[in-house]
C-alpha cells in the first residue's frame, strides 16, 4: 500500500486529503456515503475534518480498489471483518465465548418462547 507520510496536523480538509492521498473530492465524498467508517468529524460551517485515522482509511480503501481490484461491496466486507478483528483483539472486548454473550443468547431463547406462546 503506498501510503505517502502524512504530516503531523490533528484535523486535514477535504482538499488537503484530496492531495495527499491523490483521490479527487468527489470521489472522497462518495466513499462517504458508501462506508460507515469513513465518516470524518464536522465543522459547525459542515466543512469536513478529517483526522490522521481517516486518511490511513482513504488509503487502505484506495488500495483495495485499484491495486488489489476489489469491488465497493467486497472493500465493505473487508472493512467490517478487519473492524471486527481488531475489537476481539483488544483487550477487555467481548468475544463469542465471553460470559455476556452466553447470557445474551439465553435471553434470547426465552424471548422466542414467549413469543411462540404468545402467537398461541
Amino acid at each position: 500500500m503506498e501510503t505517502l507520510q502524512i504530516p503531523d496536523k490533528e484535523y486535514f480538509s477535504i482538499g488537503e486529503v484530496s492531495q495527499i492521498t491523490q483521490v479527487v473530492k468527489h470521489t472522497l465524498r462518495y466513499w462517504e456515503s458508501e462506508f460507515k467508517l469513513l465518516r470524518p468529524a464536522r465543522k459547525s460551517s459542515g466543512q469536513r475534518r478529517y483526522r490522521k485515522e481517516d486518511l490511513e482509511l482513504v488509503f487502505k480503501i484506495k488500495d483495495l480498489l485499484y491495486n488489489k481490484r476489489y469491488t465497493i461491496e467486497g472493500v465493505k466486507k473487508y472493512l467490517l471483518a478487519d473492524k471486527r478483528k481488531k475489537q476481539i483483539d483488544l483487550p477487555g472486548t467481548e468475544t463469542e465465548h465471553s460470559p455476556d454473550s452466553k447470557i445474551l443468547r439465553e435471553l434470547k431463547e426465552e424471548l422466542k418462547q414467549i413469543l411462540k406462546l404468545l402467537k398461541k
